[in-house]
């Protein structure tokens, strides 16, 4: 399991890197790669979600199970980390990046590991914990910043965050079309599949575009705090849920998987639209990309098979 889920990371971290020294090297311009996550965050990363929502073939997995799991867990390390924050003694808006270091996910990973690892019923099993824990997570997110962010936001702001949230709408869209047994019209999934696909390799050079790494080292005590939550906390809170679900050996696999990834570099580009310290956010998901090379291999072999 160590040596596929390894070969599964090895594309990932080359794009990374690639994107890390395109951004060194020939696109220095700031404005190329904010206007790349862009259109990564709102166009193309949503129709992957609305596509593999939509077209997966979940008949035979334990949809409510795997889903229960995940949003169980999300929900409980999100509450302990809120429930820790006067130990930290951060400012409102440091914590917010804490907090989404704690509990966001990178999907570009999360998909590509699963499908390295199983497949087909891999990419399914993605669609099934992207639908639980996007929306989960963007609503706890938003609060957050609505709450210790920098830029507090009324009741009116924080609705007008939830329904506008491409990644949100994109899932309801998807998983509304699966409830309800609906096909994508033939012109228009083509053109879904084709989008969703470059969401990927864009996405996983955006990530290597944001690394910073010299700021990373002036943050250590928020760095580890999420670090922690993220590769210790979630995973070991998703293990004891998925018991209490029932899930068998590849569900319980791909839910610990997508709840030990490093944070999304979409993380960053949230915290500079509402109000978090964004320096603090682009070292956190710096270091917990590059401990994830590690981290992530480690967590799936320690799941019973």
């Amino acid at each position: 399991m160590i040596a596929l889920t390894v070969r599964a990371l090895i594309p990932v971290v080359l794009l990374i890197a690639l994107g890390c020294a395109l951004k060194r090297s020939m696109f220095t311009d700031e404005g190329f790669w904010s206007e790349a996550e862009r259109i990564s965050y709102r166009v193309l990363l949503p129709a992957l979600f609305l596509h593999s929502l939509a077209t997966a073939d979940i008949d035979d997995l334990p949809v409510g199970a795997l889903a229960g799991a995940l949003i169980a867990s999300t929900l409980v390390v999100a509450v302990l980390v809120i429930g820790l924050k006067p130990l930290m003694r951060l400012r409102g808006d440091a914590f917010t990046s804490v907090f989404q270091g704690s509990v966001r996910f990178n999907n570009y990973i999360g998909v590509t590991i699963a499908s390295g690892l199983l497949g087909t019923q891999g990419v399914a099993f993605a669609a099934v914990c992207n639908a639980a824990i996007v929306p989960t997570v963007n609503v706890l997110c938003v609060l957050v910043f609505a709450w210790f962010g920098s830029a507090r936001l009324s009741l009116s702001g924080i609705g007008r965050q939830l329904v506008t949230n491409p990644l949100i709408l994109a899932c309801a869209g998807g998983i509304l079309l699966q409830a309800l047994g609906l096909h994508l019209p033939p012109g228009i999934e083509p053109a879904l599949g084709v989008l969703g696909a470059a969401s990927m390799p864009l996405g996983l050079l955006c990530i290597g575009a944001a690394l910073r790494f010299g700021g990373a080292r002036s943050w250590a005590a928020p760095i580890l705090t999420s670090s922690v939550a993220k590769f210790a906390l979630m995973p070991a809170a998703t293990f004891v849920a998925a018991q209490f679900f029932g899930l068998g050996s590849h569900a319980l696999i791909i839910a610990v998987l997508f709840q030990a990834l490093p944070t999304a570099s979409s993380s960053y580009i949230l915290s500079r639209q509402l109000g978090g310290d964004a320096p603090l956010m682009a070292g956190i998901t710096a270091t917990q990309t590059l401990l994830g090379i590690a981290a992530v291999p480690i967590v799936v072999a320690l799941v019973p098979a």
